[in-house]
């Protein structure tokens, strides 16, 4: 690695070599009787279990541990529309993190198919292997779609992270922020640069929590009224106001949410901004505006990014690891709004409570402790993982999408610390 933890070209492709993950074999097979028990004649045994209670593939097999991470290659991080092949490196990347951060197994499968309806298709025949299915990298607006119409047809959780995890985390960052600076979310000017799958989910939350004034602003400016260029996902997002640009939207505004490109969020815009504004400016690698440029101007600024190397890192692995984790434990059929809040809450809380030296170490900082430079936990406190999981599972208890019975959370919660 270079200097300034920059990764260079070599290095990754040499990372990289032979993929990032394979296969494990859970059992003993190294006598002719175990080799008899794993495949012929003792696997008819659990077959013949399942044929008769499809509800036994969870006893019996991997699927209760087990996601799919699909994607179409349509909308890969920065690089677009790659195609489902280019994608397969980071699909096993996003592997990788379930394994890592959760204990959750995970198969990445690249689809070559950009219809949205031919693409559900292949996700249901598939569907029955897994626990759940991890949508990843589609571009909108049919990554909604397809999320909405394969969580009709299959009765395991289905999540388009990239919709959701930034909503998740960011929405944690923010119910925190407002704490920090006593603003009421009712109350407050809310504006999120970007109306692709995060910024759309991330408005729709916010307004979950309670926020009532939202203006998202796409590559044309405000999606208000007068807009006459909308597609039915951008319709949902109409707020009633005279304002058209970035500029106009930030005058006033008490919180904006960065989903697009660098440097687009200027001195000036930050400057009209409310008191105690809250930044969360999330483009990657560089950001909507730096920290520094917003500290120079403003000391009252909260501020986050996307990014490792700054305080308050709005990073999805803090979200769908964990929401995943809860959501097959209790063996969840969907993933509910209420999961994705209970989510949201339990990382808001978590961010409240002491943190290890062995994070500060990690991080390199003296002091981490609740307040305007740190505002949401950092994606290496295993406490994120019993916190969110937990949380996650009883919501899904709650709302009856749970196929557990007796679920006992605080048992649940001793369980997942042992896991640790």
């Amino acid at each position: 690695m270079s200097k300034k933890g920059k990764i260079e070209r070599e290095e990754a492709l040499e990372y990289h070599i032979g993929g990032k993950l394979a296969t494990e074999v859970t059992k003993p097979c190294s006598t002719q009787r175990e080799l008899a028990t794993a495949y012929s004649p003792g696997v008819a045994f659990p077959c013949i279990e399942i044929q008769k209670d499809p509800s036994k593939a969870y006893d019996y097999t991997g699927k209760g541990n087990l996601v799919g991470v699909i994607s179409d290659g349509t909308a890969v991080l920065g690089l677009g529309d790659i195609g489902a092949l280019a994608s397969k490196p980071v699909m096993e990347g996003k592997a990788v993190l379930f394994k890592k951060f959760a204990d959750v197994d995970s198969y990445d499968i690249e689809i070559d198919e950009k219809d949205p309806k031919k693409f559900v298709d292949i996700c249901v025949a598939i569907a029955q292997t897994f626990g759940g299915i991890n949508l990843e990298d589609i571009s909108g607006p049919k990554c909604f779609q397809i999320e909405k119409e394969l969580q009709a047809r299959v009765d395991i959780p289905v999540m388009h992270d990239d919709q959701h995890g930034t909503a998740i985390i960011s929405s944690a960052g923010l119910l925190n922020a407002l704490e920090i600076s006593k603003k009421d979310i009712e109350k407050i000017k809310i504006v999120v640069i970007g109306a692709g799958a995060a910024g759309v989910a991330c408005a729709k939350m916010y307004k979950t929590l309670g926020a009532k004034n939202v203006l998202v602003v796409d590559s044309k400016g405000v999606i208000n009224q007068d807009r006459k260029d909308l597609n039915d996902v951008k319709k949902e997002l109409i707020a009633q106001t005279n304002d058209k640009t970035l500029e106009d939207a930030l005058n006033g505004a008490d919180m904006v949410l960065g989903l697009s490109k660098a440097g687009i969020i200027t001195e000036k815009m930050v400057k009209s901004m409310n008191a105690s504004p809250i930044i969360f400016a999330c483009a990657n690698p560089v950001p909507e505006i730096l920290p520094e440029e917003v500290a120079q101007i403003r000391d009252d600024a909260i501020m986050g990014t996307g990014r490792s190397d700054y305080p308050n890192q709005i990073n999805n692995v803090l979200g769908f690891p964990f929401i995943f984790r809860g959501a097959l434990d209790v063996r969840a059929s969907k993933i509910t709004e209420g999961m994705k809040l209970a989510a949201a809450r339990a990382l808001a809380d978590l961010a409240k409570e002491p943190v290890g030296d062995e994070i500060k170490k990690i991080y390199e900082r003296d002091e981490m402790e609740f307040g305007k430079e740190y505002i949401i936990p950092t994606p290496f406190d295993k406490r994120v993982y019993v916190w969110v999981s937990a949380a996650v599972a009883k919501a899904a208890v709650d709302e009856g999408v749970a196929r557990v019975e007796n679920f006992n959370e605080e048992e649940y919660k001793k369980e997942l610390e042992s896991r640790i």
